[in-house]
């Protein structure tokens, strides 16, 4: 089983604006969220398939409990309450599906992967694909 515990620290970023946009955030909120999102940081904890995933920024902090293939309710990366699924997609991928709660909006989901020593967080919004690698502190 892959081990995702650990404090990680972004080394890059794709389309973070963009997936915004594709979430409807106005033009001077995605300016303070890409700035704020720049140097997040991410901790997990990893009992078997119970995850705990904490993400901090100067702006937010989000927590998230889950166990792989029990629903659980987060938020999307908008701030908008979702039901989520996640499941592994592969040995060392998860896939999380995400369901508004109220309201409609895109299709969202995110999956964390494993690669070479790197963490790979992918947020989808649609068609609009966002990728994060980071690395162990």
């Amino acid at each position: 089983m892959p081990n995702f515990a650990g404090t990680w620290k972004m080394k890059s970023s794709e389309n973070f604006d963009e997936l915004l946009k594709t979430l409807g955030v106005n033009a001077m909120l995605r300016k303070v969220a890409v700035a704020a999102a720049s140097k997040p940081h991410v901790e997990i904890r990893q009992d078997g398939d119970q995850f705990y995933i904490k993400t901090w920024t100067t702006v937010r902090t989000t927590e998230i409990n889950f166990k792989i293939g029990e629903e659980f309710q987060e938020e999307t990366v908008d701030g908008r309450k979702c039901r989520s699924l996640a499941v592994w997609e592969t040995e060392n991928k998860i896939y999380c599906k995400q369901t508004l709660i109220d309201g409609d909006g895109p299709k969202t989901y995110w999956s964390r992967e494993l690669k070479d020593g790197e963490l790979i967080l992918i947020f989808g919004a649609d068609d609009t694909v966002c990728t994060r690698i980071y690395v162990r502190e």
